[in-house]
């Protein structure tokens, strides 16, 4: 739930209530591939306990996370709870299955990649083969669809045509979700630029479906799930009922977790985000996609080429020293990253139902502890700030999207007000706060300028007036 809409809430809530040798150089190719597996073995895990214990026990996330270098799994955590409700409140385990959202687009790619290699279908396919009477169809081709350059309309969006938050529960034929983006106008010219667009996917989707003559479910059980044995990876096709071993996602809301009540249904995503997973499957599917288990070395390195930032089913992960290739998922609650880094056989998965620091934040952490890169484990823990800190804050900061607030101090704490709302917020350090009741947090810069509120779901920049 985003910070407006929390505002909006409350407001409602308080009007009702108110050169060398060869033997040498031999020897030391092996030193080197021994040191790297004893760097693999090496990997700080009490780091990474640290960090998820005090995330599980601050309320600031629920989920699991798997790490592997060269196929084999170092590191497995799991926190939080799968199913929270009045009856009964079951913790996630390593069982616990996740909904994988956008991650779902790269098995989408590795399949568009297999019918090319076996001659049933090409990058420079256009639409129009398939549904010629989408919008520009016959200036669209497999390629652009990969990459997001096709400028179709996005048929998850909320417009005055395309009521998604409406219908996102409610199960959709193929025919319903096609004339949907028939109805809508194109986002821009085909290969104009690249933009993440749902639509693309879930017609790679059905094109593979067109050319197999297969459902989706069964190309992704033969093509991908049997080839290379994950476990706990399917097609999902429920809704708001969870089955087996899914989980449930949550919001953190007034001091606890609450149930979303209105997760998508899954059938309706497709190639573009049907997917059910846990972590150890997803570091099994992209270790066996970076080891050509999957497509050629060929194939690969085309859906690794970037263009504007976009590969064909992936995206560049990781910094300069340690650069890497994944995708990331989110969906109704859940939120999700898988990412490889080729040079250290690497590969990090993690899954979450309940979000309340950034999962971006989190990986970030991740990452530098597996690199042994500098990081401090933050431990969220509230400091007392000084009457003569807290006046510097104090002053009303509004943004371009219509958010004001104003803060002020009072008996030694920062509040901020916006809308008639008062939230009393907890100082981290110097210049960064944090609501505990809704899990918002605030950050200070620029000489106490800027204000910038950061929820799950979007990151809001104020300025001081």
């Amino acid at each position: 739930m985003t910070f407006t809409k929390i505002i909006c809430y409350l407001k409602q809530r308080q009007s009702i209530l108110k050169i060398m040798k060869l033997p040498h150089l031999i020897f030391l190719c092996f030193f080197i591939v021994l040191a790297s597996q004893l760097h693999a073995q090496t990997i700080d895990q009490k780091r990474l306990d640290s960090l998820f214990d005090i995330l599980d026990k601050k309320n600031l996330a629920m989920g699991s996370i798997a790490i592997s270098q060269n196929g084999k799994i170092l590191y497995r955590k799991v926190i939080g709870k799968a199913m929270i409700n009045e009856h009964d409140t079951i913790p996630a385990s390593d069982k616990t299955e996740y909904r994988i959202g956008s991650i779902t687009k790269m098995f989408t790619a590795v399949m568009v990649f297999q019918l090319i290699e076996e001659h049933r279908l090409s990058l420079s396919d256009t639409l129009a083969n398939f549904f010629p009477g989408l919008p520009n169809a016959r200036r669209i081709n497999v390629g652009m669809m990969l990459r997001h350059r096709s400028g179709l309309p996005n048929f998850t969006n909320n417009n005055d045509i395309n009521h998604f938050d409406d219908w996102k529960d409610t199960p959709k034929t193929h025919e319903e979700l096609l004339a949907m983006i028939s109805a809508q106008k194109p986002d821009f010219e085909p290969n104009a630029k690249a933009d993440y667009n749902n639509s693309n996917y879930l017609l790679l989707g059905y094109i593979l479906e067109k050319i197999t003559k297969k459902p989706y479910r069964e190309l992704l059980n033969d093509r991908v799930i049997k080839k290379i044995d994950l476990k706990n990876t399917y097609y999902g096709t429920n809704g708001s009922n969870y089955a087996g071993d899914e989980c449930a996602s949550f919001k953190y809301f007034d001091n606890k977790w609450v149930k979303d009540k209105k997760p998508v249904y899954l059938d309706d995503f497709g190639g573009a985000g049907a997917i059910v997973s846990t972590p150890p499957d997803m570091l099994k599917f992209i270790n066996a996609l970076f080891t050509y288990k999957l497509v050629s070395k060929q194939s690969l390195d085309q859906m690794k080429t970037m263009v504007d930032g976009y590969g064909m089913g992936m995206f560049p992960y990781g910094s300069q020293s340690h650069p890497g290739f994944g995708h990331n998922g989110k969906t109704e609650g859940f939120s999700s990253s898988i990412s490889y880094y080729v040079a250290d056989k690497l590969a990090i998965a993690y899954c979450t139902n309940g979000e309340v620091y950034s999962k971006n934040y989190i990986l970030d952490g991740v990452r530098a502890i597996c690199f042994n890169e500098p990081y401090s484990v933050p431990t969220f823990n509230a400091i007392k700030l000084s009457d003569q800190q807290l006046d510097n804050y104090a002053g009303t900061y509004s943004s371009a999207e219509g958010i004001t607030v104003v803060c002020t101090k009072n008996e030694g704490n920062l509040w901020l007000e916006t809308r008639g709302q008062k939230l009393k917020l907890d100082a981290l350090d110097d210049s960064k706060f944090f609501d505990p009741r809704f899990g918002f947090f605030f950050n200070f810069s620029d000489g106490n300028r800027k204000l910038r509120i950061i929820d799950v779901e979007d990151e809001y920049q104020l300025d001081k007036k």
